[in-house]
């Protein structure tokens, strides 16, 4: 899975206000091309279901708009933002300049010794509720669980800060 040969199938973000409201954004995307039967297998997202999907360029409006003036927040963010930066630049768009947040290095700071801090393993060690339309992989799934990553990990680094 590399931002160079492979493209962005499904786009979703939570923007978190600082009264605790939320905004939900969340689409598949067409990729111009088939998608390798080795990815629909992880993310389990077919050619059939982006077929009628907006490409890159329209899809990634929404988003965008969502995300002004924010920090942006992915699990594993070198991933996440590889693949925004190298489609940004494909489309002749302007890359992201905004802050970014590592989920995944911010956990392993406020719990450390943990025996994996892939997503799925920080679910289930924290046990995250899933709803049963809740898939690993797919976007709108892993967003949810980052941002109740994110909440317990915030959480940690005050709690330690504050008995200090």
């Amino acid at each position: 899975m590399s931002p160079t040969y492979d493209r962005i199938v499904e786009l979703a973000a939570i923007r978190v206000e600082v009264d605790g409201s939320m905004q939900r954004f969340q689409t598949l995307i067409h990729p111009g091309r088939p998608i390798p039967p080795g990815v629909t297998e992880i993310h389990h997202i077919t050619d059939e279901m982006v077929k009628d999907s907006p490409n890159f360029k329209t899809a990634i409006t929404g988003f965008l708009d969502l995300a002004q003036e924010s920090t942006l927040v992915a699990h594993n963010a070198r991933f996440d933002l590889g693949f925004l930066q190298e489609s940004l630049a494909r489309n002749g768009m302007q890359l992201w300049q905004g802050k970014t947040l590592d989920s995944l290095r911010l956990l392993r700071n406020t719990h450390p010794r943990l025996p994996s801090y892939s997503l799925q393993n920080l679910r289930a060690y924290f046990q995250l509720p899933s709803e049963e339309n809740m898939t690993a992989h797919r976007a709108g799934a892993d967003v949810e669980w980052t941002v109740q990553l994110l909440e317990i990990a915030l959480n940690s680094a005050i709690n330690r800060n504050s008995k200090r």
